[in-house]
C-alpha cells in the first residue's frame, strides 16, 4: 500500500478506550446542538456539531499518544568492490611488468559482465574512488601501503558489499595488519597477487633495538638484526653514523641461517634528540640495495642529573636514600641537613638549591626551618617546576609546607607526632606503573612496617594513589604512596617515615626493592615533560620522498584548559630550503595542517603559538625525508599475507593469469546475492506540531459561527 510494505498505528492506551471515548465525544456534540437559542438552521447545527466532533477526537487521539509505524522493503544490489593498488612499489621492476598486469586486471575488471554494481578503488596511504574510464588516476605514486585503510571505510549495514578484491603485492608499509578487522566484516575478499614472490638474493638491516632515552656521555648498546639470503659465508661492514659521523665500524660474516645480530656501543656527547643511521655495505648480486640502511632517532638526556636532599635533620632515611642515589653514575646527589634554625651541615645551601634538577624533602620543612629558605624553597619548586620527593612525618611543619601547597599531591589538615605501624598495600591497577613497576607484588607485601604519622589529608584530582597502607595485616584506606603529574609539574610522596627498614629486610634476600623503588622514582620525576603547554608533533620520524607530512598540535592555557583559537605558526627548513605553515584548529585545543616536500633532507621545524597576541608556548622537532624509500625496500610480493587474508575471510587468492577465473566466480556467486532490507520509520503523531494547529482553527471556526448567529 502505497509503497509500504506495512502500516501500523499504535496508542500507548489500548486502542478499545479510544474508540469508547470517540462515541462519547461525538455523541456529547450532537447533544450540545440538539437544540439551540436562537434556533439555526439544520445545516448550521450540522456543521458546528461536525467542528467540535472533530475538534475533540483530535484531542483524544493526542491523549491517546498515537505513533505510525511505516515499513519499507528496499532491494540492495549486491556491490562488488575492487581495489587496485596504487603505491610505488608496483613500479618495481622484477621480471613480472607489475604495472602493465595491472592494468590489464583493471580492463578485464572492466570489460567484464558481473551481476550487481562494480565499484573502482585505488589505494595506498588512502581510498580514492575512480570511475571506470580514469585508469590514468592510478599513477603509483602514493608513498605508503596501509591495507587496514580499505577495510575502516566499508558500509556493510547500508550496502551490500558481496565481495572485496584486492590487486596488490601485499606489502604493507604503513597500518596495522587488517585480518581481524576484515574477518569481522564477514565479507569474502578475493586477493591478487602482483609482482614475484620467490625470495631473492639480498641482505636486509631488518631491525634495530635501542633505547628511546638516554644520557649524555653515558654508553648504551644498539642491537641490529641482519638477514641474508645467497650470501652465507660473505663478509659485510656494517657502519653506525650520527648524522654524517662515523661512530663504529664492524665486519661481519653473513651466517648461513640469514640471521645475524650484532651490537654497538654508543657514547652521545651532547643532550638533544639524535638521528642515527646503520649501513652494510652493499654486495654484487643483491636484489636491492635500498634496504641496507635503517635510520633511527634516539633522545638524550643531560648526563648529570643534580639531586638535592633537603633533611630535616639526620637520619637513617636519609642516609639510605643517599647511598641509593649515589650508586647511579647519572646522578650527582647533593646534601643539605639540617642542625639549627637556618643552619646546614653543608656549605653553600643557595648554590646546591639553584642548581638541583630534583629535590628529596626529607622530613623538611621542621618548625626551626627559617621563613627565608622556605621562601627560596618555594620559588624553586614554582618558577623552575623542580619535581620533588616528599617524605612526611609528624615533624614537618605543617604551616610552613603549605607554603607549597599548590604543588602538593594532596591538601593537608592535620598531622601528629603519633606514629601507626603500617605495611604498603600497592593498589593492583598500579602495579604497572612506571615508579613502582621494577619491583614484585609479593616483595611490596613482604615489607617490613614502617611508621605513618596520624594525618588527616584529601588527594588532589589530578593525584594517584598508587599504595594504602595495611595495618596488622588489615587493609586500610589511608594513602601510603601517592604521585602527581600536573602541566609540567611532577612529585611524589610517601606518608610516613622509617622506610630504610625496607632496604635492610630486602637485603637479606638478595632483593633490590628498595633501590629501585628509590631510582624509579628519580627517573619518573626527571622524566622528559610530556604535558606542555604546547606541543607540535609530525605524524612521524620518517617519510618518503613527495610523501605529505602531517603535524599535530595540542594548545593548553595555565590552567591546561583547551585553547581552541590559538594561532600557531610552523617554520620548516632544511639546508637553505624553508617553509612556513599556520595550523588548523579543529577544537578541543587541537590544531593540524601538512605539506608536501619538495626536496630530500633532514628538516627542523619549530612552532610557536599565541592567543590575542599573547605568548602561550613553543615546541620543536625534527623529520626526515627520502632517507628510506619505504616502498621500495622489500621487491618480494607478499604471498603469504595475501592468502592468510583471504582464507581467513572465506575469499581464495589468485595468480594474475587465473583471473577470469575469479571472475567468472564473482559472477556466479552473485547470482543469489540480492538482498532485502526493511527499512522501518515511526512518526510520533500526538507530538506533531500541525494537529494541535487544526484543533485551534476547528474551535476557532466553531466560535465564529456562533457569534454570527447571536449563539451564546
Amino acid at each position: 500500500m502505497f509503497g509500504f510494505e506495512k502500516i501500523d498505528l499504535s496508542f500507548s492506551f489500548s486502542a478499545i478506550f479510544f474508540f469508547i471515548g470517540l462515541i462519547l465525544l461525538a455523541a456529547y456534540s450532537v447533544y450540545a446542538y440538539r437544540f439551540t437559542l436562537p434556533p439555526v438552521s439544520k445545516t448550521k447545527r450540522f456543521t458546528l456539531t461536525l467542528l467540535r466532533s472533530i475538534a475533540l477526537i483530535i484531542l483524544l487521539f493526542i491523549f491517546f499518544e498515537p505513533v505510525l509505524t511505516l515499513t519499507k522493503k528496499n532491494i540492495l544490489t549486491p556491490i562488488n568492490l575492487f581495489f587496485f593498488d596504487n603505491s610505488k612499489s608496483i613500479t618495481i621492476e622484477d621480471g613480472t611488468n607489475r604495472i602493465q598486469t595491472l592494468k590489464r586486471l583493471f580492463e578485464q575488471t572492466k570489460s567484464n559482465s558481473i551481476n550487481g554494481k562494480k565499484e573502482f578503488l585505488s589505494f595506498g596511504s588512502s581510498i580514492s574512488l575512480i570511475d571506470e574510464d580514469s585508469l590514468t588516476l592510478i599513477n603509483f605514486s602514493e608513498s605508503v601501503t596501509d591495507f587496514a585503510e580499505i577495510f575502516s571505510n566499508i558500509n556493510q549495514t547500508e550496502n551490500n558489499i558481496a565481495s572485496i578484491t584486492i590487486i596488490s603485492d601485499g606489502v604493507i608499509t604503513e597500518g596495522s595488519t587488517p585480518i581481524y578487522r576484515a574477518e569481522k566484516l564477514g565479507i569474502p575478499v578475493f586477493t591478487v597477487g602482483i609482482g614475484d614472490s620467490t625470495k631473492k638474493n639480498d641482505v636486509e638491516i631488518k631491525n634495530v633495538i635501542n633505547n628511546e632515552f638516554i644520557y649524555a656521555e653515558t654508553p648504551t648498546t644498539i642491537l641490529a638484526t641482519v638477514l641474508n639470503k645467497g650470501f652465507s659465508g660473505k663478509i659485510s661492514q656494517i657502519s653506525l653514523y650520527d648524522n654524517l659521523q662515523l661512530i663504529e665500524q664492524k665486519s661481519l660474516v653473513l651466517d648461513a641461517s640469514g640471521v645475524n645480530s650484532i651490537s654497538f656501543n654508543y657514547t652521545p656527547i651532547q643532550s638533544g634528540e639524535k638521528k642515527l643511521t646503520l649501513r652494510i655495505s652493499n654486495q654484487n648480486g643483491e636484489s636491492t640495495f635500498l634496504n641496507n640502511q635503517k635510520v633511527f632517532y634516539i633522545n638524550v638526556l643531560n648526563n648529570k642529573i643534580n639531586v638535592l636532599l633537603l633533611a630535616g635533620s639526620p637520619s637513617p632515611d636519609l642516609t639510605f636514600i643517599k647511598n641509593s642515589l649515589s650508586s647511579d653514575q647519572n646522578l650527582k646527589v647533593n646534601t643539605l641537613t639540617q642542625i639549627t634554625a637556618g643552619t646546614f651541615l653543608e656549605q653553600n645551601p643557595q648554590t646546591k638549591l639553584d642548581s638541583a634538577d630534583i629535590i628529596y624533602l626529607i622530613e623538611f620543612p621542621t618548625n626551626s626551618t627559617s621563613e627565608d629558605f622556605i621562601t627560596r624553597l618555594s620559588n624553586k619548586l614554582e618558577n623552575s617546576n623542580t619535581p620533588f620527593f616528599l617524605m612526611l612525618s609528624g615533624e614537618v611543619d605543617i604551616k610552613k609546607l603549605n607554603r607549597i601547597s599548590s604543588l602538593l599531591p594532596f591538601t593537608i589538615q592535620i598531622i601528629d607526632k603519633n606514629y601507626l605501624q603500617v605495611q604498603p598495600d600497592i593498589q593492583l591497577s598500579e602495579l604497572s606503573n612506571p615508579v613502582l613497576q621494577n619491583n614484585l607484588l609479593n616483595d611490596w607485601n613482604n615489607l617490613p612496617p614502617i611508621s605513618q604519622p596520624i594525618v588527616s589529608l584529601t588527594l588532589k584530582p589530578e593525584s594517584k594513589l598508587l599504595a594504602k597502607v595495611r595495618i596488622n595485616n588489615q587493609p586500610r584506606n589511608n594513602p601510603l604512596i601517592v604521585s602527581r603529574s600536573f602541566g609540567s609539574k611532577r612529585s611524589i610522596a610517601v606518608i610516613g617515615k622509617d622506610i630504610w627498614k625496607w632496604k635492610l629486610q630486602t637485603a637479606t634476600k638478595d632483593l633490590t626493592l628498595f633501590d629501585n623503588f628509590i631510582f624509579s622514582s628519580a627517573r619518573w620525576l626527571n622524566a622528559p615533560d610530556d604535558q606542555k603547554k604546547v606541543k607540535i608533533k609530525a605524524s612521524k620520524k620518517i617519510y618518503s620522498s613527495g610523501e605529505l607530512v602531517e603535524f599535530s598540535a595540542q594548545v593548553y592555557d595555565e590552567s591546561f584548559n583547551p585553547v581552541n583559537e590559538a594561532i600557531i605558526n610552523l617554520n620548516i627548513k632544511t639546508g637553505d630550503y624553508k617553509e612556513e605553515l599556520n595550523l588548523t584548529s579543529v577544537g578541543d585545543g587541537l590544531y593540524e595542517g601538512s605539506f608536501s616536500t619538495i626536496k630530500n633532507g633532514d628538516y627542523l621545524f619549530k612552532g610557536t603559538a599565541t592567543f590575542n597576541g599573547k605568548y602561550l608556548g613553543e615546541d620543536k622537532g625534527s623529520f626526515n625525508v627520502g632517507d628510506v624509500e619505504i616502498e621500495m625496500i622489500d621487491s618480494r610480493m607478499n604471498y603469504e599475507f595475501l592468502n592468510l587474508l583471504a582464507s581467513q575471510t572465506n575469499g581464495k587468492y589468485f595468480d594474475p593469469d587465473k583471473y577470469e577465473m575469479l571472475l567468472d566466480y564473482l559472477k556466479k556467486s552473485n547470482a543469489n546475492s540480492t538482498k532485502e532490507k526493511l527499512i522501518t520509520s515511526e512518526i510520533r503523531l500526538w507530538s506533531d506540531e500541525w494537529l494541535l494547529i487544526i484543533v485551534i482553527l476547528l474551535f476557532a471556526s466553531e466560535w465564529f459561527i456562533r457569534k454570527r448567529t447571536g449563539m451564546l
